[in-house]
């Protein structure tokens, strides 16, 4: 689980809109809220390389 102060100061590094925390199939993700890239979150840690995220749809 990431940290609610460290979610608020993060932002998507494509675009530099805001992310929110998604949680599926035991899996976390930050979702950009305006691209909707998915960036992964490995051992609590959250993964903000554009290279890495999944595209938006």
């Amino acid at each position: 689980m990431i940290d609610k102060e460290l979610l608020d100061i993060l932002a998507c590094p494509a675009c530099k809109s805001d992310v929110v925390l998604e949680s599926a199939a035991g899996e976390e993700k930050l979702v950009c809220t305006k691209c909707k890239r998915k960036y992964p979150v490995r051992d609590g840690i959250p993964i903000m390389l554009i290279d890495e995220a999944e595209p938006g749809s």
